[in-house]
């Protein structure tokens, strides 16, 4: 497959930094609605079968130059739906106050026999009817969680659901609610610099798992559900990617986390009377630690400069966003970059009030309600963004279809 290595050298900011441009390599010119970027990777070798193999099968040479459109979306999200009403009955809180703080009413939690991978299966396969294509015909899977039903990974088993017989390469993403914006260029980068022709990007999260139900502040926040877009191989002159930026900060870990605790054990000690460190105690992930006032403070302040970077590199007015969709977190922080951007509410898309905060899944699955509620057309740019723990952020300017 190509060697993506040189495919943007980023500039990274530390947290709290004005954000510097990210720098893309001169073979990457983006025009005003269509965005020409050529690739080179050469995949060595030959095998009689290359021709009907998929790209990570493939051994010809090969010269790429191809764009990629969102041509299918499809979400799920789990059965049980908990209001602000009910959670009120658990902590010291209400409707209103969670309401007014939040924009969040209710939210979906994963329960009974509900389980991740059923919500992803589910999900992809209302976007590949969609897209009109066949699990056959996929070259790639990426799942974006970072709740993964398995410690190894989730990706392998929607393939398998799915019925994938060719065996794509399929894998996890690991970015939090950055996610699906960072599976969305991923799979850009294999379908212009690898060849590939159908890629299957996968937001889902059941972050319900990792929160702490009796404290007031975070429970009322998260929810569960998946995701999916059918990102497609096209001419350069049909592109739906117009450009992107992303980012990552490591010093602002601190401001939201769920860290791996060790638990108690019984401490072994060598023949002198010192405790020996093995065998390692065995350890699980905490709840979720957020500081709310400095997450509002950095996705105020790095998501605008984010898409206005985006948009830059894209060579478009903040006047051409026909729609601006943001990870579904807050809905005060949705209105205050929208704000910032001059963009009126009417053209900003939300449906954080039926399901809170989704990590990966959220930017899909409001993407998917839009779109098949006829909000969202083919052939509107869209400008999304995704922003949370790690720190991320990142956003792209897209086409719809």
């Amino acid at each position: 497959m190509a060697n993506a290595s040189a495919f943007f050298t980023p500039s990274v900011p530390k947290f709290g930094e004005t954000v510097p441009s990210l720098n893309l390599i001169a073979i990457h010119r983006f025009q005003r609605f269509s965005a020409k970027v050529v690739c080179f990777g050469t995949i060595e070798g030959a095998g009689k079968h290359a021709s009907a193999a998929s790209p990570s099968q493939s051994q010809l040479p090969r010269l790429v130059g191809k764009g990629c459109k969102l041509v299918g979306c499809g979400s799920a999200v789990p059965t049980l739906q908990i209001s602000n009403d009910e959670l009120s009955k658990m902590v010291d809180t209400s409707d209103e106050w969670i309401s007014v703080r939040t924009g969040i009413r209710r939210r979906r939690v994963l329960s009974g026999r509900d389980n991740l991978i059923a919500l992803g299966v589910d999900a992809s396969r209302k976007a590949l009817e969609m897209a009109n294509v066949d699990p056959d015909d996929l070259d790639l899977i990426l799942m974006c969680t970072s709740t993964p039903e398995d410690l190894f990974g989730s990706a392998p088993q929607i393939q398998k659901q799915l019925g994938c017989k060719a065996n794509p390469l399929a894998y996890d993403i690991t970015a939090a609610c950055s996610g699906f914006v960072l599976g969305l260029i991923s799979a850009a980068c294999h379908i212009r610099g690898g060849g590939f022709r159908n890629v299957l990007v996968i937001g889902a999260d059941a972050l319900s798992r990792y929160v702490d139900w009796t404290d007031r502040g975070s429970c009322i926040l998260f929810g569960d559900a998946a995701g999916a877009v059918l990102v497609q191989a096209c001419d350069t002159e049909e592109d739906g990617l117009f450009g992107f930026d992303l980012h990552s900060d490591g010093s602002g870990q601190r401001h939201l986390n769920a860290s791996i605790k060790e638990q108690e054990t019984n401490t072994a000690l060598d023949s002198n009377g010192s405790v020996l460190d093995f065998p390692p105690r065995k350890s699980s992930y905490s709840f979720i630690q957020m500081n709310g006032k400095e997450v509002f403070r950095f996705a105020v302040r790095c998501v605008p400069q984010s898409i206005e970077s985006a948009l830059q590199k894209a060579g478009l007015p903040a006047s051409s966003i026909d729609w601006l969709l943001l990870h579904q977190a807050n809905q005060r922080i949705i209105d205050a970059v929208a704000a910032r951007l001059e963009v009126p509410s009417e053209r900003v898309i939300s449906n954080l009030a039926n399901y809170g905060n989704t990590s990966a899944a959220s930017i899909p699955l409001a993407l998917d309600e839009a779109v098949r509620s006829g909000k969202v057309k083919a052939g509107q740019t869209i400008a999304a963004a995704g922003f949370g723990a790690g720190l991320t952020w990142g956003s792209a300017i897209i086409r719809w279809g």
